[in-house]
């Protein structure tokens, strides 16, 4: 789950012959979350209420538009999929979506971004106002392979496995949590710095989400940053100022293959397969029994194993989701969103689910 701020009715998108009309409108107010899929594939979405969806190359992207993260040269709402005519010549590969702004990785290796610049999310120190249209970040000197994004800062990982992060959402809380300890320069950039803990490891992929970061390694190894509020960097302390390693004792001694991050919550796949998740539970968003009391975790002895399984803040295996590695149907884009006012459901939280078939996207 992630804070909803109020928000204003969407305006409609502005008249395009290429925009597209899924079977499922994007309903203004209620945020929109999506997991990477293939033919097409759906490369961002979640924070701040978008989707963003690659097909042979080529961006399409719809939902809230106010500080122009979309990229489309305005900051007009859009309700259906519309290709980011700005990008048309640059195959995207990945897309990262923080609160309001947004981090684009092209086939070349080349890092771009759009939206909010408030908190130096942008990597661009000169864009001080914001960009409608994506931006490339000059700074890197190799290929990026892998681009994140959380509230308001973002990571870029190079070819050769070093990491980069930037923005100043994180700073507040590391000022807070480290009181009388010099804070790491990487934490107050707004252009992209250099994590320092990470100097002699080669990262593969990184991942963030509200206020953390985590680094997956060639050699199977989780390290993470930030704040710790509900365990899901399974440290002890509330932040962490530099990158800790997660150890391997937790996933049964495997290598970690795949990782995810929700807003307060981890998913990760070992080698063998299994799906781990632990952190903040009390929306059901670990897909496990958990021990949950007034929306924080309830004590329980530890003396028992299945008192164990049913801690959020361990990693536990989800036999149900063993062996999987993408939500695919009959080359069908699946998404879903979730309403805050159960207007897809009943109850307060809701999950409705809902295909675009990826003719939609041609």
């Amino acid at each position: 789950p992630f804070p909803i701020p109020p928000s204003a009715p969407a305006s409609p998108a502005p008249t395009s012959s290429r925009t597209l009309q899924p079977s499922l409108e994007a309903v203004p107010g209620t945020p929109t979350c999506a997991f990477p899929l293939t033919s097409p594939q759906l490369r961002g979405g979640g924070e701040r209420k978008r989707v963003m969806a690659e097909y042979a190359g080529e961006l399409f992207v719809c939902g809230q538009n106010r500080e122009g993260q979309l990229g489309l040269n305005h900051n007009e709402d859009v309700l259906y999929f519309t290709p980011c005519t700005s990008l048309s010549s640059m195959p995207v590969t990945r897309v990262a979506c923080g609160w309001d702004f947004t981090i684009i990785l092209t086939g070349n290796g080349q890092v771009l971004s759009c939206g909010s610049n408030s908190f130096g999310q942008l990597g661009i120190p000169q864009a001080s106002g914001g960009c409608t249209v994506p931006q490339k970040i000059e700074f890197f000197k190799e290929k990026v392979v892998n681009v994140a994004a959380g509230l308001r800062h973002a990571l870029a990982a190079t070819e050769s496995g070093l990491v980069f992060q930037w923005g100043t959402g994180m700073m507040s809380r590391a000022k807070r949590a480290c009181q009388g300890k010099t804070i790491p320069s990487f934490l107050m950039a707004k252009e992209p710095s250099g994590v320092t803990g990470l100097e002699n490891i080669k990262v593969k992929k990184v991942t963030a989400n509200s206020y953390h970061s985590v680094s997956l390694t060639d050699n199977g190894e989780l390290h993470v940053w930030g704040c710790n509020k509900h365990g899901q960097l399974l440290n002890k302390e509330i932040f962490l100022s530099e990158p800790q390693k997660i150890e391997a004792n937790f996933f049964f001694g495997e290598k970690i293959e795949k990782v995810w991050s929700g807003w307060t919550h981890m998913v990760a796949q070992t080698e063998t397969s299994k799906v781990f998740t632990w952190g903040r539970a009390d929306y059901g968003q670990l897909g496990r029994n958990v021990m949950v009391q007034g929306g924080q975790s309830q004590e329980v002895q530890r003396s028992s194993e299945q008192s164990l399984k049913q801690l959020p803040n361990i990693p536990t295996s989800v036999p149900c989701l063993t062996g999987a590695s993408e939500v695919r149907k009959h080359a069908r884009l699946s998404f879903w969103l979730w309403h805050r006012d159960g207007t897809c459901g009943p109850g307060p939280f809701s999950v409705c689910f809902d295909t675009v078939d990826h003719e939609m996207l041609r």
